[in-house]
């Protein structure tokens, strides 16, 4: 962790979340569970439609009219925010809770300049001079290396991507946070643009002792940052730990192979690059969500397994590697075991 402080942020307890419509209803996350202490950076994993944007929506309460926590807790600062009404939400996010959108532009309202946004965000939530706002805003602005007079009087159409990411960032931070939740922060952006905001994100992240639940589908992103990470496929994690034992000793297949598909720059290039077989987002509706897709399904993949601690803090549910079965991650998933009654 970047700081020795072993007061917990955020819990999350057996939460599930179910979406209810007039066809159907049906959990997109199942069971999740988390913890982040102050100083500390989570990373969360796996494929577009794993759900890990729901997560982060149901922390912030912020889920969609036609998606409910169906049960679990979570709880920030000792505090439930599922029995919380949306007052209650509206004093601790924003504040305590910040939130940086994958959509920079979605950030801030284009009509308004951007040094005037940030001053009212600030009173929103403390009693303070406006003179005394506005010198805070520049102080925050400088930090996140943006020209701050220039910015604080620019609309957001007049700043780039990366400047408007970098405005959010300062956004984030000038509340002093207990909690930030990045969602695909550089999505939108180049790779040197994102980089240097994820590093700045950190920098800063050491100075005020906040914790940080970087949500990503890059894995690069998370190998290089984070403490822990939480690999997520079809609504569950299925493998967490010390970001470092994951790296070296993935225990997932779905790790393996999202380990395996990430370009490596020694060596040379391969006729054909890694990927994952099957579509993104097929989900096995009962068991193991990956298990249509995975090389090494067996008839047990029909029931979840029970986490199995691989090392020490290091954990994963997966029944073919508890039995030490098949261990080409390259072979084709083995659905003809997975459709036999």
């Amino acid at each position: 962790m970047n700081a020795k402080n072993d007061k917990t942020v955020l819990t999350v307890s057996n939460v599930s979340i179910t979406l209810t419509n007039k066809h159907e209803s049906r959990i997109l996350v199942q069971n999740l569970n988390l913890k982040i202490k102050a100083g500390e950076m989570i990373g969360l994993a796996g494929e577009s439609g794993s759900g890990k944007s729901m997560t982060a929506a149901a922390i912030l309460g912020l889920l969609p009219p036609s998606a409910r926590i169906s049960k679990g807790s979570i709880l920030f600062s000792g505090n439930e925010l599922t029995a919380m009404k949306e007052k209650e939400m509206q004093k601790i996010r924003g504040k305590d809770v910040t939130y940086i959108l994958q959509n920079y532009q979605g950030s801030f309202t284009p009509f308004l300049k951007i040094g005037r946004q940030l001053v009212e965000a600030i009173k929103s939530h403390r009693q303070v001079r406006k003179a005394n706002a506005e010198q805070e805003v520049l102080y925050w602005l400088e930090r996140v290396k943006l020209p701050a007079e220039r910015t604080f009087n620019s609309y957001p159409h007049q700043l780039s991507g990366g400047q408007l990411q970098r405005a959010a960032l300062a956004a984030s931070l000038m509340m002093k946070p207990s909690l930030i939740i990045a969602d695909e922060p550089t999505t939108a952006l180049d790779v040197l643009t994102g980089e240097t905001i994820l590093q700045l994100l950190a920098d800063l992240q050491k100075e005020i002792n906040c914790a940080v639940l970087l949500i990503s589908h890059n894995l690069n992103h998370l190998l290089k940052r984070t403490d822990r990470l939480m690999i997520m496929y079809g609504g569950r994690i299925v493998e967490h730990g010390p970001t470092e034992m994951i790296a070296s000793e993935p225990a997932h297949p779905y790790t393996k192979l999202l380990l395996s598909t990430q370009p490596k720059l020694a060596g040379s290039v391969p006729r054909r690059l890694p990927s994952i077989e099957g579509e993104p987002g097929h989900t096995a509706e009962t068991g193991c969500p990956f298990a249509l897709r995975c090389p090494k399904a067996i008839p047990e993949c029909r029931t979840f397994p029970a986490f199995q601690e691989k090392n020490v803090h290091h954990w994963f549910a997966c029944h073919a590697d508890m039995r030490g079965e098949k261990t080409d991650a390259d072979s084709q998933p083995n659905l003809k075991v997975l459709q036999r009654s």
